[in-house]
């Protein structure tokens, strides 16, 4: 049966392959963004699909429209955009929650909140599993991201409880793929980026940090699967590749996959920045029996490639 789906953040780097895929799928779908880091490229090649409708709205403002199933993805997610306006980012997690919430109340809809693993700061425990509850600043220049998710996943739940709405909670690891945001300040679009203008690769700390990387498509399928998966089952459930890299090994590929000539060089840690980053998905293969499927170099490769279209020498 055709469904009516919502996809806020519809034109940023996931919500575009997740309209591209919920098209695909036989669904009714509408694309809300304000574009503040969305991208009308990343969706144009969708307009003229008639079951394709695209609106340009900020969701810190209520939005009125009947659908079947609502997901949340409209928020700045990399350092260098939340941090430029980080009032804003604060009210986009948390107003942006109580509106979708509030639409998904009226409309019962089923709605997926995209968390993110900043919800465990820097942390204590690794690898993260979903009952760890993290080690996070409230005062610091990440907390505007940090804590507006962890506030929005305590929304999704009071509504839960007291309202009785229809909630699924994802925690969205590092991911990559086409449609990112070559000036995001992503550890990979920043790597790639340099590496193909034949820069100094940037690297922050002494490189050994570590991070999990998780190609768009299999993240893309975690959560669908998600919002498709048993009633009552609500999350939070950790998406992502279990797969450890450091940062130096990440630049280290990618200089070999584009041929670059470029050097790395070492710059100061910023402040709070993670030092060990890497999912727990016990819960995801039990529950959605999901895990990802392509590997780092297969995923640096689609990347890159789709970089090399936009980036000039």
């Amino acid at each position: 049966m055709k469904k009516r789906i919502l996809v806020t953040g519809g034109a940023g780097f996931l919500g575009s392959h997740l309209c591209e895929r919920l098209l695909e799928e036989g669904n009714d779908v509408i694309c809300a963004d304000n574009f503040f880091t969305g991208d009308k490229a990343n969706i144009e090649h969708l307009l003229d699909n008639p079951y394709f409708e695209l609106l340009r709205h900020d969701v810190t403002f209520p939005l009125y429209v009947e659908v079947d199933e609502i997901y949340n993805l409209a928020c700045p997610a990399s350092p260098v955009h939340y941090q430029f306006d980080p009032v804003q980012t604060t009210k986009t997690s948390v107003m942006g929650a109580i509106n979708m919430l509030g639409l998904a109340k009226r409309t019962k809809a089923k709605v997926l909140q995209a968390s993110t693993s900043e919800v465990y700061g820097d942390p204590e425990v690794h690898p993260q599993p979903e009952s760890y509850k993290g080690s996070v600043s409230t005062t610091g220049i990440r907390a505007c991201y940090d804590e507006g998710k962890r506030c929005a996943e305590t929304l999704f739940f009071d509504y839960y409880r007291q309202h009785d709405v229809d909630i699924k909670v994802m925690r969205i690891f590092n991911t990559y793929g086409p449609n990112m945001n070559p000036d995001d300040g992503r550890v990979v679009s920043n790597f790639i980026v340099q590496a193909l203008k034949g820069e100094d690769i940037t690297m922050f700390g002494d490189g050994l940090q570590t991070r999990s990387f998780c190609y768009v498509d299999d993240l893309i399928e975690g959560m669908i699967r998600l919002m498709n998966s048993r009633d009552g089952f609500t999350g939070p459930v950790n998406i992502g590749n279990p797969g450890e890299f450091t940062m130096v090994e990440l630049a280290e590929k990618i200089i070999e996959l584009t041929g670059s000539s470029s050097k790395i060089i070492y710059l100061p840690l910023p402040q709070d920045d993670p030092l060990q980053r890497q999912p727990d998905i016990t819960l995801a293969r039990k529950e959605l029996e999901w895990e990802p499927h392509i590997a780092l170099e297969e995923g640096l490769k689609k990347t890159i490639a789709y970089f090399k279209t936009i980036v000039n020498d």
